[in-house]
């Protein structure tokens, strides 16, 4: 497993599906198999090739789940070497040298980090495995990822550029560059696989080439012992072969390997609660040279174990018209009942474990939960493991957060006794008498316990792999093991799998990611707070920092009173309404903007962050138009359509900065025709006063300058409360200024300077036309 670069041109990565599949045939050509890396002419018969590729991705700068751009493989059966070859493209004026960094796991998702922050308490968090690769190194050759001998199933790769700085940037405001990564896998899997039937011995003969055998695990397997009988070379004693049971995994890899080259003609490997229900590979390669043969007999034995499970006929026993509690039924069984199972002669097998069924509920998305059929309690005693498997096998459970949570009673633990707990995948830890360690044959189990001193125990795993997970109960004694022969104690179980941890408590959103068809959750932080569930409060604003950044944002809408009283003081009255719809949606936009404390929302978040674009980019229109003098009926056509072309921009992209610059520059080219136009007909400058000029247009202009520049350069993450704040300011201070003096002919108040009880025609000279009012 690793990294190995080949030769190749930013052109060829890029030249198209069938030249990518040439490149990977080439790069398997080029280098063999690991578990033929010494045959010089190895024969390629019984493998076959099957190519993936999926769709180009754009890549981001991180800075939370969302951004990591998601691609998902499903790895045949069989399959003895996987190869990822990642391309990647660029296009764009101002492209750099940036790092791509690659994420690797089986299973499931991979669990990143890149910020370097906390994790909530009792959440694994192993470190994923990835490769770092400069841009130039990718375009230069093409990078390719190689596994031998991968499990089948369900492949994630996740890649991302490095963490955002923190400047805000204004969408097609700024050049910017495209970084678009795309994976293909090439699986080479094996035709000729015999099987290993239990007990029956399987002759083989190695060559040149290894031996790939399979063998299926049933489930209730306690152990599964391989050996190699009879083993020797051609050319004296020994048995120079190397055994590899299991497949490769990423981040971690439990492969099991065995060298046996002692003189003894056997070879025995013991794994420890295999994985149930599927098919184990085994693979023997020859240590020996080219021309030497080995000879030698595999066999398999399983020691198996019989489950006693609890269910309601057994509870009831022999009189179904009598009560029993269903929680402690296990307590109440008979001592013969009991002794039975601890003598261990009865039937075919010994009881190896006390299973508790239980039933999954599918509440929502990435939503389940677990409760055993008997209630949430579940009986634990010393002498075999209460068992309860849990169900996460569908492919769609694995973009959440697995979270186990148990509780024991006070008084049934005491502080000579221990409830010792494993969550494990793929098989139960049933090994609690000679360790707790929670280590199965090819998984690391994580381990809980719950004591006199400790009576609650929590476990979060995010992005838990597909498969069935099982979690494994025992009261130990590890002092005085007498002292657990005839104790028991009733653990509740809470068991459930959620998007988000506390749906990212009050400082995040919980949101849903969907690649093709699967789905994922990512939690998106505000007011600083950071970490996989919004929890890691280093960089987090305290609660008067949030209410005073909430103040500055919604208190500075209060500016656009001036334009307000100014446009009601000169007739005005259509801007007048236009600047009041913005400064109401404005200021409600921003409360609603807020996390946490400082939070109100009146509408939905959407609805009112559409309001208040809308009414940035209508103020602006009407502010020019207005300053453009034109005549009464044709403004007050080109204030509706503008609008609704803005509204229309809005809806296409609600960040697209070109979509509310393009109706305001057709404005600004209206109000500087107009503006040349009396210009000539009246042989002089218009405005024609100089303190017009000096006191209100130079101000006005200079105020819009500087709030334009703040908006699309200065603006960052952590100065935003008071940039834009300033940038309220200055928008509305700026239409202060730019609006025009009133019309000397204009009577528009002379209606309204007497209340008569009678219609009135008022009259417009300016227009010449007649409304009742």
């Amino acid at each position: 497993m690793g990294r190995a670069g080949a030769g190749g041109t930013a052109r060829e990565a890029a030249a198209g599906p069938l030249l990518r599949l040439l490149l990977l045939l080439l790069l398997l050509l080029a280098r063999p198999p690991p578990a033929a890396a010494g045959n010089s002419k190895r024969s390629e018969a019984g493998l076959v090739s099957e190519h993936f590729s999926q769709a180009p991705q754009k890549l981001s700068f991180y800075s939370w789940y969302g951004s990591a751009r998601l691609f998902h493989f499903r790895v045949p059966p069989d399959t003895v070497l996987l190869r990822w070859l990642l391309h990647v493209s660029q296009g764009g004026p101002s492209c750099t040298d940036v790092e791509i960094t690659v994420h690797f796991r089986y299973g499931a998702p991979p669990v990143i980090n890149p910020l370097g922050t906390s994790f909530p308490d009792n959440t694994l968090s192993h470190a994923s495995f990835h490769i770092r690769t400069l841009l130039s190194t990718m375009l230069l050759g093409n990078t390719s990822v190689n596994i031998s001998h991968p499990a089948p199933g369900d492949w994630f790769l996740v890649a991302h550029l490095p963490p955002s700085s923190q400047k805000i940037q204004v969408k097609d405001f700024v050049p910017t560059c495209a970084y678009t990564f795309q994976p293909d896998m090439l699986a080479v899997r094996v035709v000729d696989v015999s099987i290993l039937e239990p007990d029956v011995p399987l002759p083989q003969t190695l060559l040149s080439q290894p031996s790939y055998l399979k063998i299926f695990v049933p489930e209730y397997t306690q152990e599964l012992r391989l050996e190699l009988q009879g083993c020797a070379s051609s050319v004296g004693p020994g048995c120079p072969v190397r055994l590899m049971v299991g497949a490769a995994t990423l981040p971690r890899n439990f492969q099991k390997v065995l060298t046996c080259t002692g003189l003894t003609p056997s070879c025995r490997l013991l794994l420890s609660s295999p994985p149930w229900g599927r098919w184990l590979q085994v693979t023997i390669e020859s240590l020996a040279e080219s021309h030497v043969s080995v000879i030698f007999t595999a066999k398999a034995e399983f020691t198996a174990c019989r489950p006693w499970s609890v269910t309601v006929h057994r509870l009831v026993q022999s009189n179904p018209n009598q009560s029993y509690d269903i929680s402690a039924g296990y307590m109440s069984q008979s001592s013969a009942h009991w002794e039975l199972g601890r003598s261990g002669g009865v039937g075919s097998g010994p009881f190896c474990l006390l299973n508790y069924p239980v039933l999954r509920e599918d509440t929502d998305v990435v939503s389940i939960h677990f409760q055993p059929l008997n209630g949430a309690f579940v009986t634990v005693r010393s002498r075999m493991p209460s068992v309860m498997q849990l169900r996460l096998d569908t492919g769609m459970d694995s973009g959440g957060s697995f979270i186990i949570l148990l509780r024991a009673n006070q008084t049934e633990v005491t502080n000579g006794t221990l409830v010792a707990a494993c969550v494990n995948a793929a098989s139960p830890f049933l090994s609690f008498n000679s360790s707790l360690n929670c280590t199965t044959a090819f998984f690391q189990g994580y381990p809980m316990f719950l004591s006199a001193s400790s009576h609650m125990a929590n476990l979060i795993i995010p992005y838990p792999e597909t498969d069935n997970w099982y979690l494994s109960l025992q009261l130990v004694c590890p002092e005085s093991p007498e002292d657990c022969e005839r104790a028991a104690a009733r653990v509740e179980t809470v068991l459930y799998l959620v998007p988000c941890l506390n749906d990212c408590g009050p400082y995040g959103q919980c949101l849903l990611l969907r690649r093709y068809g699967y789905l994922y959750a990512g939690c998106s932080c505000k007011a600083g707070w950071r970490g996989w569930s919004c929890t890691d409060n280093s960089t987090a604003q305290t609660v008067a920092q949030q209410r005073a950044a909430a103040l500055l944002l919604t208190l500075s809408n209060l500016m656009f009173l001036a334009p307000i009283a100014v446009s009601v003081h000169r007739s005005f009255l259509v801007e007048a309404s236009v600047y009041f719809y913005t400064m109401f949606f404005s200021t409600f936009y921003h409360a609603c903007d807020q996390p946490g404390e400082a939070v109100l929302c009146i509408l939905s978040y959407d609805t009112l962050q559409f309001c208040d674009f809308l009414g940035s980019g209508a103020s602006t229109w009407v502010t020019i138009l207005c300053m453009a003098r034109l005549k009464t009926i044709l403004k007050q056509v080109l204030f509706v359509l503008g609008i609704l072309v803005i509204a229309m921009s809005l809806q296409m992209d609600r960040r697209g900065i070109w979509n509310l610059m393009g109706p305001c520059l057709f404005a600004f080219v209206i109000m500087a025709s107009m503006w040349i136009y009396r210009c000539g007909h009246r042989h002089q400058c218009y405005p024609t006063s100089w303190q017009r000029w000096v006191f209100y247009l130079l101000p006005g202009i200079s105020m819009a300058c500087v709030g334009i520049t703040i908006y699309t350069s200065m603006m960052t993450s952590e100065n935003y409360y008071y940039t834009h704040s300033i940038w309220h300011i200055l928008l509305a201070g700026g239409a202060a200024f730019l609006l025009p003096p009133r019309e000397e002919q204009a009577e528009s108040w002379a209606c309204l300077q007497k209340f008569p009880c009678h219609y009135q025609i008022c009259r417009n000279d300016r227009d010449e036309l007649y409304t009742v009012t």
